[in-house]
């Protein structure tokens, strides 16, 4: 199946907030990173929004952000063409964008992470959920041509 990848610098924290409701369907799910702890799964945009990185995921796409400065550069992988004023496909080793995905289950194990404290599910009403109420899996992104998997994106697998 084929893949988009695309990617784009100098966002604004405002056209963040834009490009996050724009590619945020239902359900979808956030991940936050500040220097000093991590927001858990989401299915809401917490309030520490902005963060210095994080990322929404659906279905269709992973939306990654990480700020540089004063600004943002995001990565979007997606299943989907993208249509993102200003947002550049990101090129195959051989300069097109000829990206072939691959869609596999992934797991939480036991609630165990490398990160300090329990790690969190957050429902819509921002309750305790647990793990296995999201259907979560992997998308490899890689290059059609030479089959090395650049990218894997967090998805949320259809039922």
């Amino acid at each position: 199946m084929k893949g988009y990848v695309y990617s784009k610098q100098f966002v604004s924290q405002d056209d963040l907030k834009v490009l996050l409701e724009k590619l945020a369907t239902k359900p979808s799910y956030y991940f936050l990173r500040s220097a000093h702890a991590v927001s858990g799964i989401r299915m809401t945009l917490p309030t520490e929004f902005p963060t210095l990185e994080g990322q929404m995921f659906n279905a269709d796409c992973e939306l990654r952000w990480k700020k540089q400065r004063s600004s943002y550069d995001v990565l979007v992988l997606s299943r989907v063409e993208v249509d993102i004023q200003n947002i550049q496909p990101v090129l195959t080793h051989d300069q097109t964008s000829d990206w072939e995905i691959c869609d596999f289950n992934a797991y939480f194990y036991n609630n165990e992470t490398k990160f300090p404290n329990a790690f969190i599910f957050k429902g819509l009403e921002d309750e305790d959920i647990g793990p296995e109420t999201i259907d979560i899996g992997q998308r490899y992104f890689k290059d059609k041509n030479t089959a090395t998997v650049h990218f894997t994106a967090l998805t949320v697998k259809e039922k």
